[in-house]
């Protein structure tokens, strides 16, 4: 009997992979077949992404994949991060390659924006907390600075949507994904006019939305010629990688929290219906859409971006591995320095160390001075930061949360892991670390039958992965520590 295969395309900020997932007997496993780097390129003083290597990287994981994988291809899904577009021509052509999330032409944007449109207004229609790099403000900065492309362009389409249209010449825009942008407006389930308004757009730049597990197209015959296969059909995943993450949770009952952790760490709960109060405006929440319609109400954390970038910046030094790090984590003093991983001056620092022992200094705090001090105040933080989001969620939502679910690369961190259990009192969960990939493959299985519910598609996670759990532990010292966290007067 052939064994039902689906292929997942997860791509993030710094890399992309292919996977393989084949499902027997319930049972899901999994099989990386290709393996890419990515990364923002600069071109005339800006921050883009290199779409069309990116798309040469699919047909080679597309290649790889038809001669490796263990039974037919059943369907490809394609998810990425969120916000970033690419922008259409008339002809269907891509205007120039799309802007990174991180370009600084969006510096002071989202100040600029707010002169002219109410703040309330815009959260009350999208339910999207303010960032310089959503979607909305990109748009508001292009048309500000007379961007040319954005007055030619006949279409816009999100970084899944516009590989998906380079695969198959079909233009969607996914569910998930379209609600990171601050343009969709879940009230009314469409695009938000007001917010295309006022950035000068119309509608009509804006693509049809569908649902996870809507078929949008096959393999145009150039791309399945090219490839050397028939043809394939291309399902719209949960698109936005964080999506794709939660559809995975190993989760029964809805007394949960998760946290996707990566290089961001998306905090939240899923509900039924988005949260759009005041309160959870202030709170800095923001409600984005996944599986069967329900919404993920979180915040956007800067996660192990700081640890990653500390990293990068040691290499001048030599290459620590992040297995060598945590041991010197484990060793160094706890609770020396303690800082707010979202205070801007981390966002896009020329040197994190020195970031670091800046608001250190600026708090009076000891700075850290070894690599283990500087993984430990990172990982210490970043806990307390989850402690402190965790009382915000049940605070804007009346949400009871009992268990947290860390997913993704984050949930091998063992370290990770124990400080969110000590710091939040609550028991952790760790795994699967692979969740995007897997609720991608999860999503194509239920369209094509092989899995019958949202319900079906977790019991099927958590019988295939194994998982980790983890207990609080030194709560008294913890509880000091969250003290002083919350107290941190943040340097402007």
């Amino acid at each position: 009997m052939t064994k039902p295969t689906f292929l997942a395309f997860d791509l993030g900020a710094e890399s992309g992979r292919a996977m393989l997932g084949t499902i027997e007997n319930q049972k899901l496993s999994l099989q990386e077949v290709h393996r890419f780097p990515n990364g923002p390129i600069r071109v005339l003083g800006h921050l883009h992404w290199d779409i069309y290597r990116l798309l040469e990287e699919l047909k080679t994981g597309l290649r790889k994949s038809l001669a490796l994988a263990p039974g037919p291809i059943v369907s490809v899904g394609i998810d990425t991060w969120g916000v970033d577009f690419a922008l259409l021509g008339p002809d269907g052509s891509l205007l120039g390659l799309p802007f990174a999330y991180r370009d600084s032409q969006t510096d002071g944007m989202v100040e600029e924006f707010l002169q002219s449109v109410p703040k309330e207004t815009v959260y009350q229609r999208t339910g999207i907390q303010f960032q310089q790099f959503n979607s909305l403000i990109q748009l508001f900065a292009l048309r500000r600075r007379r961007y040319r492309a954005l007055e030619w362009a006949a279409g816009l389409l999100f970084m899944p949507d516009a590989l998906t249209y380079l695969l198959t010449g079909v233009a969607k825009s996914e569910f998930s994904i379209a609600t990171t942008s601050q343009i969709y407006n879940p009230t009314i389930g469409d695009w938000d006019n007001d917010q295309l308004f006022a950035v000068g757009l119309k509608k009509s730049l804006m693509q049809e939305i569908v649902r996870p597990g809507t078929k949008v197209g096959s393999l145009t015959h150039e791309v399945a010629a090219e490839i050397g296969a028939s043809t394939l059909p291309v399902i719209a995943v949960a698109t936005h990688d964080t999506g794709s993450a939660v559809a995975a949770v190993p989760a029964e009952g809805t007394d949960w929290a998760y946290i996707s952790s990566g290089t961001w760490s998306l905090m939240g709960i899923e509900i039924p219906v988005p949260v759009l109060t005041l309160d959870a405006m202030r709170a800095n929440f923001t409600n984005e859409g996944g599986v069967d319609g329900t919404f993920r109400f979180l915040r956007n954390i800067a996660g192990l971006w700081l640890l990653q970038e500390c990293r990068r910046e040691w290499l001048t030094q030599r290459e620590f591995s992040y297995e060598e790090l945590m041991v010197l984590a484990s060793s160094a003093p706890p609770f020396r320095s303690l800082v707010d991983t979202d205070w801007q001056g981390f966002y896009r620092p020329s040197d994190m160390p020195e970031a670091i022992r800046e608001f250190c200094r600026n708090t009076g705090q000891p700075t850290p001075e070894t690599q283990g001090q500087f993984a430990r105040c990172v990982l210490e933080s970043l806990s307390l930061k989850y402690r402190a989001t965790i009382e915000a969620l049940r605070e804007a939502a009346r949400a009871t949360i009992r268990t947290i679910h860390i997913i993704g690369g984050g949930s091998k961190n063992k370290l990770l892991c124990q400080f969110t259990a000590n710091a939040t009192g609550l028991p952790v969960i760790a795994g699967p670390a692979e969740a995007t990939a897997i609720g991608n493959i999860m999503v194509q299985a239920r369209a094509s039958g092989f899995a019958e519910s949202f319900a079906d598609m977790r019991t099927i996670v958590r019988r295939s992965f194994g998982l980790e759990r983890y207990l609080p532990e030194q709560i008294s010292q913890w509880e000091q520590a969250y003290t002083r966290f919350i107290s941190l007067k943040i340097p402007h």
